[in-house]
């Protein structure tokens, strides 16, 4: 892929969390990586929605050197990087600060599957982090939060759950590339707003039984799969 169709992946991927209501000002951030090249696409820091052009796409090595652009890369670069390094399944990066998934963020509570629509697309809870440590946050704290990410899934498939919230920050959520890594930040926003509404009704309110789960789950996304069109 040129850089040039490579950065109007990533541009029309960020363009559309603007329209999903995902995202206001600068707030967010989509990558895409080429692994063939060894890089990275990503939007520049603190560009807001309305001005970013395709041209503003910065490009990133995966030790995060610009390769190509004039504008400086996300903040949060180091963060979508590593995960590229440690998850070699994944293609593309999404950071939202959105309502609701960023409320069990803040609250530092894994989102729990209280019910189907959660377990179509993710086999299991949503899994909040640790808290990263002072230390971390001293140090190289974009690449720490990386670091905390993967290490949420030292035992888990992150394609069975492409989405995570950070302990008192907010989601990131990833895929095939940059517009399924948005379709699931999507996804996350309204499983973590379902969630919220559920345990309001009834703040005690059980996960969903095991067996639908896997059923739910494994009907879309298992090696016998036959949800949809073949």
């Amino acid at each position: 892929m040129s850089y040039k169709e490579l950065k109007r992946q990533v541009f029309e991927a960020n363009m559309e969390l603007q329209r999903r209501n995902l995202v206001i000002y600068t707030f967010g951030n989509v990558s895409q990586v080429d692994r063939e090249k060894g890089v990275v696409a990503i939007k520049p820091s603190g560009v807001s929605y309305e001005s970013m052009k395709p041209e503003d796409i910065v490009i990133v090595d995966l030790e995060n050197k610009i390769v190509e652009g004039t504008m400086r890369p996300s903040s949060d670069t180091k963060t979508h990087t590593h995960l590229y390094r440690k998850f070699e399944s994944i293609g593309g990066v999404t950071h939202t600060h959105s309502t609701y998934a960023t409320a069990w963020a803040q609250a530092k509570q894994s989102i729990p599957c209280l019910g189907t629509t959660h377990a179509d697309y993710v086999h299991g809870d949503i899994t909040c982090t640790r808290e990263l440590t002072d230390e971390q946050i001293n140090g190289d704290y974009e690449e720490e939060t990386g670091v905390q990410i993967a290490d949420a899934y030292t035992d888990r498939d992150p394609m069975a759950a492409p989405m995570v919230i950070v302990a008192g920050h907010a989601p990131f959520t990833w895929g095939k590339d940059a517009a399924q890594s948005v379709y699931h930040a999507a996804l996350l926003e309204e499983i973590a707003r379902m969630a919220y509404l559920t345990r309001t009704l009834v703040p005690g309110a059980a996960p969903l039984n095991q067996a639908i789960l896997d059923k739910h789950y494994l009907r879309k996304h298992g090696k016998n799969a036959y949800y949809g069109q073949s």
